[in-house]
C-alpha cells in the first residue's frame, strides 16, 4: 500500500490534487493511504515552498500546481 500525502492549505488545487490521486488509484486498482496535511510547519518540514505538494512513501515527488495524469500514474506504479 502506498502512503501518499497531499500538502497544502486546503485550497482548490490541493483538493483537486487529492481527488485526482484517489481516482487514478481506484482506476488502477491500487490501494493507497491518502492523507491531507494542512499544517504549515509540517509542510515546511518537507521543504515544500509552493503547494500543492505530494509526498509518496516519504519522498516529495511534486510541488506547485496540479500534477499531470502521467505523473500520478508513475507515482502509483513505482
Amino acid at each position: 500500500m502506498k502512503k501518499i500525502k497531499v500538502l497544502g492549505s486546503g485550497c482548490k488545487n490541493c483538493e483537486t490534487t487529492a481527488n485526482l490521486i484517489s481516482m487514478a488509484a481506484e482506476q488502477a486498482g491500487i490501494d493507497i493511504e491518502l492523507e491531507k496535511v494542512t499544517d504549515m510547519a509540517q509542510i515546511m518540514g518537507y521543504g515544500v515552498m509552493s503547494t500543492p505538494g505530494v509526498v509518496v512513501d516519504g519522498h516529495v515527488v511534486h510541488a506547485g500546481g496540479l500534477p499531470g495524469s502521467d505523473a500520478i500514474k508513475k507515482w502509483l506504479s513505482d
